[in-house]
């Protein structure tokens, strides 16, 4: 695991750009199939972002707890509910889920939220 927010989001643009550089088809087929189901609907956009941090915890796919983490956060979602997200899908993940929530913990440092980082329990 990377539990590096900050390289990850100085690296995580320019790494993507060398994905849709080498695969245009795979980028321009997921940006407006992802942008369409992740705005508002009958769930908010807020929502749908804490269900995909859910997720991304569950997976154990730390781009997505980073990425997911920095859009709920940017829709709105607090520290709290971040966290608690998390928690649901520790509970239906288990100790491999649970292994993951540092990741999610230093996304929320990173955007200078009021969560200490994961060393400092």
């Amino acid at each position: 695991m990377l539990n590096d927010a900050v390289t990850f989001y100085e690296t995580w643009p320019a790494t993507m750009t060398g994905v849709k550089a080498a695969a245009p088809d795979l980028g321009r087929a997921f940006g407006p199939f992802f942008q369409t189901l992740m705005r508002d609907g009958a769930l908010s956009a807020r929502h749908k972002e804490l269900i995909a941090v859910g997720i991304a915890v569950a997976t154990r796919c730390e781009p997505c707890i980073y990425a997911h983490v920095e859009k709920a956060i940017k829709q709105g979602a607090t520290p709290a509910e971040v966290l608690e997200s998390a928690g649901v899908a520790v509970m239906m993940g288990g100790g491999p889920a649970y292994t993951y929530t540092p990741v999610v913990v230093a996304a929320l440092h990173h955007f200078e939220q009021a969560v200490p980082p994961p060393d400092a329990a």
